[in-house]
């Protein structure tokens, strides 16, 4: 078993951190009615729904079958994600693959124990985004866009010893 390098504890840290604040901001939205847009600052609204799907509502759910599927497919994720970040050299990817891990868990945790997902962050006002979402599918958006981010980095050149010659 390969030692887990400093990025991938705090990939570690950082998903838990996450993980309870998605849970926390989702047991608050809990507490408001259901469908009825609150308003905090604009464009920002809280309306809370009941999302049967993926991230943003795609691919909604009906069954049992399709609600654990979802969850074994979330784990799963997070899990290969979790191995990843256990070699994370560099500080970019190590955050990337701590939200994507946190918001695949937090989501997964819904399903598990509601069979849904709660979302509650409404921005629909600005006109460009309808969906409702929660910290969960925010982390994961944000995690992919850092991963692919990372990809498109330029590897540096190993550095050349002492003597050696140099076109």
């Amino acid at each position: 078993m390969s030692r887990i390098t400093r990025h991938g504890w705090a990939a570690y840290g950082l998903a838990l951190v996450l993980i309870v604040l998605d849970q926390i901001t989702k047991l608050w939205a809990l507490t408001l009615p259901e469908q009825v847009p609150h308003e905090v600052v604009w464009p920002l609204q809280i309306t809370r729904i009941w999302n049967n799907g993926v991230s943003f509502g795609l691919f909604q759910a009906g069954n049992d079958i399709v609600r654990w599927g979802f969850v074994v497919f979330s784990v799963a994720v997070a899990v290969l994600l979790a191995l990843w970040a256990r070699r994370a050299g560099r500080w970019l990817p190590a955050v990337g693959l701590s939200l994507v891990m946190a918001g695949a868990i937090g989501n997964a945790i819904d399903r598990a124990r509601f069979g849904a997902v709660v979302d509650f962050i409404d921005v629909s006002r600005i006109g460009v985004f309808p969906w409702i979402f929660n910290i969960a599918d925010s982390g994961i958006t944000i995690g992919v866009v850092l991963l692919l981010l990372d990809s498109l980095r330029k590897e540096q050149p190993a550095q050349e010893g002492p003597g050696a010659a140099s076109a």
